[in-house]
């Protein structure tokens, strides 16, 4: 399978959603328009929690110190297939916009307390969705933050170490690791659409080592080379090939250890989230969607495909590994995927009617096995099943 990256105004189309009549159109598959339907039903009444649940005083949601939440909500709201953009931004998405712009670091980024890749990133999304020309100054000052976060180690301009190329947290959370370094990617891309051909385009003087960035994200990807740079302690189990981790070399969840006829060695184990961040860092960077590192993602994904758990983490992550396989097999075009046994999987109408399945009667989403990665915030969970249902019903 060779993922075909779909055009900008399809990918940001959560920022221009379709008409009434165009909604219920039916598509190739009549047996889709009632499926679309629960989903927009379940979309609204998740819109209509995070409105209640936004602080009137000051536009945020959630933890006011992490501006990206409020993000990621005001993305959720943009993404309504129910609202009518002729009626312009609803009030709650402005009121966002303006505890993002009250966010603003004198470094260009966008974030409080601190997490300043991933604040900044996730509102940079935000903004590039509002359609409006006064966020475009905005926007180039906080890419300029994500740029100046991209780690070069040791020699400058050499990718010679395995985190050079890549982003971390910032701060005291320097260290590059995939999540950050795909949020990152994921804004530079679309904030550079954008800011084409205006006076805020600076991309040709400065930029991202793209390259770099691909080296880093491939050090991340379990594979043959990719384990022989960690050392002779590391091996690599074969159902583990083509899939993602979290940095290179990482042991803090998934190390497993391996027997070898050279001994015991350390086997990184590939899980979800992670890999399909790897596959979304790669189409952002604009890899051939010929290169033989797609395709094992893509296989890996295959092979390990489930909405009942993300694969090799249980719980940990669930609705953050659901909202990035949306995001990424929508983006690739992908209208099913094949299972080890050759049968065809409709991965929108599954992972649809997981998330509907557990929705609140309020409204909202939580993950009440794991609260790993903040997902005990129902404000934070309930913007990752949107945005996922969103993604889905674009695709029906």
């Amino acid at each position: 399978m060779k993922p075909i990256l779909v055009p900008l105004a399809i990918a940001l189309s959560a920022a221009f959603p379709l008409s009434a009549q165009e909604r219920l159109a039916p598509g190739p598959d009549g047996a889709n328009v009632s499926l679309k339907l629960e989903i927009e039903r379940a979309i609204a009444k998740g819109v209509d929690y995070l409105k209640s649940q936004q602080d009137a005083k000051t536009g945020s949601w959630s933890d006011p110190g992490n501006p990206g939440i409020s993000a990621l909500a005001i993305s959720s709201l943009l993404g309504d297939p129910n609202r009518d953009p002729a009626e312009g931004l609803p009030t709650e998405a402005e009121k966002g916009y303006g505890h993002l712009l009250a966010s603003i670091k004198a470094d260009g980024g966008i974030y409080g307390k601190g997490l300043a890749t991933y604040n900044t990133a996730l509102s940079i999304m935000a903004l590039v969705q509002s359609g409006k020309e006064e966020h475009l100054p905005v926007i180039a000052k906080a890419r300029r933050l994500l740029v100046n976060q991209q780690q070069d180690y040791d020699k400058k301009g050499v990718v010679d170490n395995l985190f050079d190329g890549g982003i971390g947290y910032g701060g005291s959370y320097a260290h590059s690791d995939l999540s950050n370094t795909h949020f990152a990617l994921e804004a530079l891309y679309y904030s550079q659409k954008v800011l084409a051909d205006t006076a805020y385009d600076e991309s040709k003087e400065f930029d991202l080592d793209w390259g770099a960035a691909i080296e880093f994200v491939s050090a991340t990807q379990n594979s043959e080379s990719s384990v022989k740079r960690l050392g002779s302690g590391v091996g690599l189990r074969e159902e583990d090939k083509g899939g993602f981790v979290y940095f290179p070399g990482d042991t803090k969840s998934e190390e497993i250890e391996l027997k070898t006829d050279g001994g015991t060695k350390t086997a990184l184990r590939s899980y979800g989230s992670m890999s399909y961040a790897g596959l979304l860092s790669f189409i952002y960077a604009d890899m051939d969607r010929d290169d033989p590192r797609i395709a094992a993602a893509m296989d890996w994904l295959q092979r390990n495909y489930t909405v009942e758990e993300n694969p090799g983490l249980d719980a940990q992550g669930l609705y953050y590994y659901y909202h990035t396989m949306a995001k990424a097999l929508a983006i690739t075009g992908t209208k099913s995927l094949t299972a080890p046994d050759g049968g065809k999987v409709d991965w929108k109408k599954e992972l649809a009617l997981k998330l509907m399945g557990g929705q609140k009667p309020d409204g909202s989403w939580i993950n009440e096995a794991s609260n790993r990665w903040m997902e005990n915030d129902p404000v934070l969970v309930t913007a990752y099943s949107l945005l996922a249902l969103q993604h889905v019903h674009r695709q029906l």
